[in-house]
């Protein structure tokens, strides 16, 4: 028997290894049933493991208020019961549906009370630990400094590990199934919300799938899309309305072909066309070009084509004799300088988002 249960526990260890996002999970529902979590492809999910009697418990209330603004928008909060955390889930999942409904009004799916800790966890939580570890309580708030404390005096070196530290701590998933953030429970609800507004709002989630493309399909992009991106551009807010930019729209193929040769190399990342934009060459401009550049490149993310936006072969192209006949093709007036230039196309990859610093923003209240 007890080869047995070794076995089924390494099978489960490899099962949970070889998982590669979390629709590979089955789990059980509030009556039992399988669910194969790839019944949410597509939404963007909070995984939570909660308790009843916890001092957080109120953040119930909080997580209905999430699924009830944003669950019409693809948003959906499992919910996993788990009683490892001071005993403070103790009834069966009937019982405790009951009290949550009846005091939270909760809509959202409540799951099978499960372990999210040690040789008993649910593969699912085993793998949500090893995409998201612990990175720690934040100590300047009183209730992070509290959990940091107490579960120090238990463990001293208890944030070394990935394991789930109490209850309400949340998983934040993507539409695509990839883990892309871990909360503690101490964690501000403002902050999650802002992160799922993130995720489901098309605008904000347009913005947040921008990337900085440097590889491209062999593929010409249709001039009416070229329009619509710059229709997007020129439509961007600027100082007393002066639009002091002008922008050129290079489809030349050959006329890029051609400065790549006289450079040697790939200027532009191989973009099959190049929006390049002018500001005075006096100065002043610099600003409204930047937002003229920023919706640009939101319209063209949101047009299923990629954008990089180039500094480098601005100044290769004004300081090389050689490329003086692309500035020539220009039509650049006297009184305006080349800023920068867009590399446009159909993208040929998909980079990974990069991670931004929260901490240089300070909000003065």
């Amino acid at each position: 028997m007890k080869r047995l249960i070794v076995c089924l526990m390494a099978m489960m260890g490899v099962l949970t290894l070889s998982a590669q996002s979390i629709y590979d999970f089955t789990v059980k529902d509030d009556a039992g049933k399988d669910v194969s979590l790839a019944k949410y492809k597509g939404k963007v999910l909070l995984i939570v493991n909660t308790a009843t009697r916890c001092g957080f418990t109120p953040q119930y209330k909080d997580l209905e208020a999430l699924y009830g603004k944003y669950s019409k928008e693809g948003f959906e909060i499992l919910d996993f019961p788990c009683n490892q955390f001071g005993q403070q889930a103790p009834g069966t999942i009937e019982e405790i549906h009951q009290f949550c409904t009846a005091n939270f009004d909760i809509e959202f799916p409540q799951f099978d009370k499960i372990e999210v800790n040690g040789e008993n966890a649910h593969p699912l939580y085993t793998w949500l630990k090893a995409q998201k570890g612990f990175s720690g309580f934040d100590t300047e708030d009183q209730r992070g400094k509290m959990m940091d404390g107490m579960l120090r005096r238990q463990d001293a070196d208890y944030d070394k590990k990935a394991d789930i530290k109490w209850n309400f701590t949340k998983f934040l998933v993507s539409c695509d199934g990839q883990v892309l953030k871990r909360y503690e429970p101490t964690d501000k609800m403002s902050a999650v919300e802002a992160d799922i507004a993130m995720l489901v709002n098309p605008v904000l989630k347009n913005m947040m799938n921008r990337r900085s493309i440097r590889k491209y399909l062999d593929k010409p992009v249709e001039h009416e899309t070229l329009e619509t991106v710059v229709k997007a551009g020129i439509n961007a807010p600027s100082g007393m309305n002066a639009q002091p930019w002008i922008v050129r729209v290079v489809e030349d193929q050959k006329l890029i072909a051609d400065v790549n040769e006289a450079a040697g190399r790939s200027q532009f990342y191989g973009a099959p066309a190049l929006i390049c934009v002018c500001t005075p060459a006096k100065g002043g401009g610099e600003l409204d070009a930047g937002l003229l550049g920023e919706n640009m490149m939101l319209a063209a993310q949101a047009l299923g084509l990629g954008t990089c936006c180039l500094g480098g072969p601005v100044r290769f192209l004004v300081s090389n004799e050689k490329c003086k006949f692309f500035l020539d093709r220009l039509d650049i007036p006297a009184d305006y300088k080349l800023n920068y230039i867009l590399a446009i196309g159909y993208p040929d990859e998909k980079p990974a988002a990069k991670p931004r610093d929260a901490s240089k923003v300070k909000y003065i209240k």
